[in-house]
């Protein structure tokens, strides 16, 4: 914006006076006035128009949002070192020179428990065979007594088989009476050399009271048999009667004794 300023005309210098003076330096301060307030005037339009004109800034405006978290996978465990034990360290051992007095003491003591080793081995040796010993010597006294049990029991049982036999044998005699008997001959050559013994002879009596098979049981002479068996066969006895019948006897037996008087 522009302004005009109005200038009066030029007059000839003149003298002034004071009054007129006086109006000219009002109308001096009022123009000046006037210029001073259009001067200021233009100067607060422009500054105005120019704060006016300048475009306000642009202004961004954010907020901060907490999203939450997301789960986070632990990792994997690491899988264990496998333990390896380390070499032991083997300390390198001191050469130490062994002094002789106490080697010569330590092979002593060895030499002494050596010996008492031996000592202690050989008596339990002595001891195991004196048990074995009298092990044995019971086994053996056991086995004696079992024997002579058993032949006490032997004995026992024939010397009943005996008497039954005898029994039986007198029974029988009982009931089969001997008719006749005749001594066998005694033997001249046992005569001569004076030999005597006994001889039994077994056999069977048949229903007709006859001897029935001789035959010569237990010890006896040879020069004593054949005179045995011929007297036995000339036997008669009388028969031996069940139920009314006659049977016959097994297992008679005769006994002959040879004695020189």
């Amino acid at each position: 914006m522009s302004a005009a300023v109005m200038h009066a005309p030029r007059v000839a210098a003149q003298p002034v006076p004071w009054t007129k003076l006086w109006r000219n330096s009002q109308a001096v301060a009022v123009t000046v006035a006037l210029h001073s307030a259009v001067i200021a005037f233009l100067v607060l339009g422009w500054s105005v128009e120019h704060e006016m004109a300048v475009p306000a800034p642009s202004t961004l405006k954010t907020r901060l949002v907490m999203m939450p978290a997301e789960p986070v996978a632990a990792p994997p465990e690491p899988a264990p070192m496998p333990v390896v034990d380390a070499p032991p360290v083997v300390a390198k051992p001191e050469v130490v020179k062994p002094d002789p007095q106490i080697q010569a003491r330590k092979l002593e003591q060895a030499a002494l428990a050596h010996k008492r080793v031996e000592e202690q081995k050989q008596l339990k040796e002595a001891q195991q065979k004196v048990a074995r010993q009298q092990a044995e010597q019971a086994e053996m006294q056991r086995q004696q007594a079992q024997a002579e049990a058993a032949a006490q029991q032997a004995r026992v049982a024939a010397d009943n088989a005996r008497r039954a036999q005898q029994a039986a044998a007198a029974a029988d005699v009982r009931q089969y009476l001997p008719i006749s008997k005749e001594a066998p001959d005694y033997p001249q050559r046992a005569l001569d050399k004076g030999i005597e013994g006994d001889c039994t002879v077994e056999y069977s009596v048949t229903p007709q009271g006859k001897v029935d098979s001789p035959k010569v049981v237990g010890e006896c002479h040879p020069a004593f048999i054949r005179p045995s068996l011929v007297a036995a066969a000339t036997f008669r006895y009388q028969p031996r009667m069940v139920d009314g019948q006659a049977v016959t006897v097994p297992g008679v037996r005769n006994t002959f004794h040879y004695k020189i008087r």
